[in-house]
């Protein structure tokens, strides 16, 4: 009898609850989740970008998690996916940047604009020009003129003061270069990206202190690959409740940035492989607890180059929108050490004190903090299309967003179980 009651114990200990979270418990999430961040943000997903099919390879190990964790296509085609296209510039090759014969570490040392086009050039004439003497489109128009030897390698120094003289932001300087290489030194982090356009120009932005004082010499290799119809999916999935027509629903991002050149893999845990594992865990619960309402599940692609799937889903939608009676988007919960932020907390005021009582009551992280409406992730959308919806991400951890460093060894997931019990109570409560 003692025998089977200690099983029964270890067993309640592994299972999700509700109201409190042991110590036990929170292991047995922070394990769950980790296994998956582990897997999405694996060399071999390549990023979930768009060299080596690395999105296809994420769609694929998704929909296997969706049916294990009981979850039904939606739709007479009894699929998960909606395939849609898009173009995006990619980086499937050389990516090389040599400084006086010092080959430059990618990523580390520099990034290659979104939009660059493919470069090849050995002994390169280097030349710096001060673009300090910038004051509308009229001097602009005359500087472009000195970019025009295709040996050259220009370094455009003090573009940032260019940039706000001429009335446009930084990212756009690009398509304002005529064909050649360029070098933009750079103080600030690296944030990579993906871009729908391509450039004439290729542009490196360099670390400034990986710059010699005096370069001698320079070679730069960069091939890039224009796709006019990037095949994406979104994986899309139900749980039918006890009011079969009415869903709540939870979504998340299950793609990143890729690969820049056949080399270097931006991994993408904290972004987003660490909101489709809560997407799973939540899944995984509600799986065996079964909520009043259907839950439908959306792992969204094509965030990263200007959230293309979740605007797809609305212009296509599996469910009627009007059936959504609240939408919760999920995206790094890599460390809540400092809380969690709620965007469209000023929109929805009273599901965002219900989420905060719900807080004050069992303690389970520090701090919901409320921020106004922005397009800034996957909720977007729908909010646009009338459905309630909120967009949750941690405050916390090394800061690590759109680089090489955001791997798995560098999230902690502190206080990211009690998150998952936050969620589970508030969404349980929505009647």
């Amino acid at each position: 009898m003692h025998k089977y009651f200690a099983f029964f114990l270890f067993v309640c200990l592994l299972q999700p609850t509700t109201g409190f979270a042991q110590a036990d418990d929170t292991t047995y999430i922070q394990q769950w989740l980790m296994k998956r961040i582990d897997s999405l943000a694996d060399t071999s997903m390549h990023g979930r970008g768009y060299v080596l099919h690395g999105r296809n390879i994420a769609s694929a190990w998704l929909q296997k998690e969706f049916k294990a964790c009981n979850i039904k296509p939606v739709g007479k085609k009894k699929s998960y996916k909606q395939a849609y296209s898009f173009p995006v510039n990619t980086f499937p090759g050389k990516m090389e940047l040599k400084l006086n014969g010092t080959k430059l570490q990618p990523g580390k040392d520099y990034i290659i604009d979104a939009t660059s086009h493919s470069f090849s050039g050995t002994d390169l004439k280097f030349e710096r020009i001060d673009l300090s003497s910038i004051n509308g489109n009229n001097d602009w128009q005359k500087m472009i003129v000195r970019f025009q030897a295709h040996d050259k390698l220009y370094m455009l120094e003090n573009v940032d003061s260019a940039c706000k003289r001429m009335g446009i932001r930084k990212h756009y300087l690009p398509f304002l270069l005529p064909k050649g290489c360029y070098i933009i030194p750079q103080k600030e982090k690296f944030t990579w990206t993906v871009e729908c356009e391509s450039a004439d120009a290729t542009v490196f932005y360099v670390n400034q202190e990986a710059i010699p004082e005096h370069v001698t010499n320079a070679s730069a290799q960069v091939e890039a690959l224009w796709i006019n119809d990037a095949k994406s999916e979104n994986i899309i999935g139900v749980q039918t409740g006890e009011v079969k027509d009415t869903f709540v629903a939870i979504t998340a991002h299950y793609d990143h940035l890729g690969m820049m050149g056949s080399e270097t893999i931006f991994p993408g845990a904290s972004d987003n492989a660490s909101g489709t594992a809560m997407l799973l865990y939540l899944a995984s619960y509600f799986s065996t607890h079964p909520h009043h309402y259907s839950i439908l599940y959306i792992a969204f692609s094509g965030e990263e180059p200007g959230l293309l799937g979740s605007e797809y889903f609305i212009r296509h939608p599996r469910v009627p929108l009007e059936k959504i009676k609240f939408l919760t988007n999920i995206d790094i919960m890599g460390d809540a050490t400092d809380g969690i932020t709620v965007v469209n907390a000023t929109e929805f005021p009273k599901q965002f004190d219900q989420l905060q009582e719900v807080n004050k009551t069992h303690n389970y992280i520090p701090k919901v903090m409320s921020r106004g409406k922005a397009a800034n992730s996957d909720h977007y959308y729908f909010t646009e299309a009338g459905v309630p919806s909120v967009f949750i991400y941690t405050n916390g951890g090394k800061g690590y967003y759109h680089d090489i460093f955001d791997k798995p060894e560098a999230i902690t997931l502190n206080h990211v179980p009690g998150i998952a019990h936050l969620l589970i109570d508030f969404l349980t409560e929505i009647k």
